[in-house]
């Protein structure tokens, strides 16, 4: 059995996976907690974020990458070369408007966060803080949001397009 139908099914599940999970932060975690004081919102904010980094997170994430990145390597020689070309796109919006948008965006927002101790903070600099990190956090994570979901749906047209 050859591992392309292996490789393409994990891609869609992990993609899909994170997708919802970037869905689900942009439609109700910082909505919710959005709603919250200043001080409240970053203390949510900062837990949540010690929270997600587990293994189950860190394994479908990085997973997520490592088959997104094997679907071209595993259909270089595939014909028609237009799922090659397919892939390597699939790859490259993945990789930057996930995870380089993750690493470069949400992660640096989130070391700040995590690197602040809240309780010696003035109020005017608990504001500040606040206004520095939730618009560029979420703009980062509506990034990923859309990425993540244009990668998912487009492994399963994939599927239905090129596959056997």
């Amino acid at each position: 059995m050859s591992m392309q139908p292996i490789v393409l099914a994990t891609a869609i599940l992990l993609t899909g996976i994170m997708a919802g999970i970037f869905f689900t932060w942009s439609n109700a975690v910082m909505p919710g907690i959005g709603k919250l004081d200043d001080l409240e919102f970053l203390q949510g904010l900062k837990s949540m974020n010690r929270v997600i980094l587990n293994n189950a997170f860190m394994a479908v994430f990085g997973g997520a990458m490592i088959a997104v990145f094997l679907l071209p390597v595993f259909n270089f020689s595939s014909f028609p070369k237009a799922l090659f070309w397919f892939y390597v796109g699939t790859f490259l919006l993945y990789a930057v408007g996930v995870f380089g948008v993750t690493v470069n965006g949400n992660v640096p927002l989130n070391e700040l966060l995590d690197g602040t101790n809240l309780d010696q903070l003035s109020v005017p600099e608990i504001k500040a803080l606040r206004e520095a990190i939730e618009s560029r956090w979420n703009s980062y994570n509506l990034i990923r949001t859309v990425c993540s979901t244009i990668t998912f749906a487009g492994l399963i047209v994939s599927h239905f397009f090129w596959g056997e």
